[in-house]
């Protein structure tokens, strides 16, 4: 399906680069080239005076080494069976626990600067962390990755309440949406710097989501702490949904009005079979078993246009901040794609296109970058999976720009995942309308390197 998929996107792409043979020859000839995004409003701010809040949550990551300890604790295990039991699997104890410690050791940076300042400090750990926190904290420190930024993020509902991330592992971490990695050593500057404003606020939009129809589960499974397997993944929403069946007293639940989830998406949205990874296993002879793929069915309707049925390896939806994360891979061109794609569009035409490394890969970039656009654009843009086209099932874009997504799942074991961090069950019957609200914009900082 990989290869049928980058073959109807090579075709695909042969329009743009045809088109494009315009963009390629203006890359040959050398005139500048407007973006193909550009973001639509500009939500960064100088703010008007210095920011320095009373109390601040500090959400630390949980590092590998403490996640291998919780994981073999239940076990009873001492920490000599860990230091074997990660050697048999190829890791380092020394390392984990090396790496362990710079984290802790930025952390402690972190909460005494601002203890320094006279700030009232509230140490959490990710798994602590939830909404009594939120209200609490007049602004929120991420302390790990863009993983836990995305994780303290989907929680901050309020677009008055700033969230800054600072990488505590910069050798291991890229902390895209973290600080500038030299603050993580030298944090007294940055809280001089936000004291005296200089920095500027950035906006970032994020994906709301409302649920609606029948076969429901609206409560969430957490996948940051679990690394669920596909089975647990499956058997903790199979809990969570008897839990409502007691409560209720139903079979499903049904909502005939949208219900708006509580958790606001910074990245992307994906809706798939079993975070698309599902197979399933069909037995034609006695002792002969094939594993089939088996496709994301779902209906599709973009800016309250007709639904389209579609079968795909999955849907995505992100923000600008998305798009350079999972989106910018689903959807970037190889050069060696590209290149065959020139060469089609070069035997097609009488252009006279060049073939040399250095113009494939100045076309490649230049295709590739116009897939990233602003944090505060109020577009969202979604990209379909590996659509599978026939008689039957259809795929008039594989993405695209929106206002509104709206997907009715016909899947029989399926989630819609947020941030690769928390799932809801989205089975047959479910509708999820996908927007952006100015309400849901996500506070963050700017400092400068």
């Amino acid at each position: 399906m990989v290869v049928c998929s980058l073959v109807r996107m090579t075709r695909r792409s042969l329009g743009n680069l045809v088109c494009f043979g315009n963009r390629a020859v203006s890359l040959l000839y050398g005139h500048s080239l407007r973006p193909l995004h550009t973001s639509t409003c500009n939500n960064s701010s100088q703010p008007k005076a210095g920011f320095k809040p009373e109390k601040v949550a500090v959400v630390t990551k949980t590092t590998r080494y403490e996640f291998e300890q919780q994981r073999y604790r239940y076990a009873g295990l001492s920490e000599e069976d860990l230091k074997q039991l990660l050697a048999m699997k190829g890791s380092s104890y020394s390392g984990l626990l090396e790496r362990h410690n710079i984290h802790t050791n930025n952390v402690e940076h972190i909460v005494k600067s601002l203890r320094r300042e006279g700030i009232n400090v509230r140490v959490v750990k990710r798994g602590e962390y939830n909404e009594e926190v939120v209200r609490w904290a007049d602004a929120i420190i991420s302390a790990g990755g863009d993983g836990t930024m995305l994780l303290v993020a989907s929680k901050v509902l309020s677009k008055d309440k700033p969230v800054v991330g600072v990488n505590t592992d910069p050798e291991r971490s890229e902390g895209h949406l973290c600080l500038p990695v030299r603050y993580t050593h030298a944090f007294p500057e940055a809280l001089e710097k936000l004291c005296r404003g200089e920095f500027r606020w950035l906006w970032r939009q994020r994906i709301r989501v409302h649920l609606e129809g029948t076969g429901i589960n609206p409560t969430p499974v957490d996948l940051h702490e679990q690394q669920l397997s596909l089975e647990q993944h499956n058997q903790a929403h199979r809990i969570t949904t008897m839990d409502i069946q007691r409560r209720t007293g139903t079979l499903t639940e049904s909502f005939s009005k949208p219900s708006l989830l509580p958790i606001r998406s910074l990245n992307e949205i994906f809706i798939g079979e079993s975070l698309s990874s599902r197979v399933k296993s069909k037995s034609f002879k006695p002792h002969v078993n094939l594993l089939l793929h088996r496709a994301s069915y779902y209906e599709i309707s973009v800016d309250d246009g007709p639904w389209e049925k579609q079968k795909s390896s999955g849907l995505g939806i992100c923000t600008g901040t998305g798009s350079k994360a999972w989106s910018y891979n689903i959807n970037k061109l190889a050069e060696q794609a590209v290149e065959e794609v020139l060469k089609i569009g070069k035997s097609q035409t009488a252009l006279d296109i060049p073939l040399n490394q250095s113009f494939i890969q100045k076309v490649t970039d230049e295709y590739n970058e116009s897939l990233v656009f602003s944090p505060d654009d109020r577009r969202l843009l979604y990209s379909i999976r590996e659509p599978i086209v026939n008689r039957v099932f259809s795929s008039s874009r594989q993405r695209g720009f929106a206002s509104k997504v709206c997907v009715r799942s016909r899947c029989w074991d399926a989630c819609m995942v947020v941030d690769g961090g928390t799932s809801f069950e989205f089975n047959d019957g479910a509708i999820a309308t996908i927007s952006m609200s100015e309400e849901d914009q996500l506070r963050t900082v700017l400092l400068e390197h």
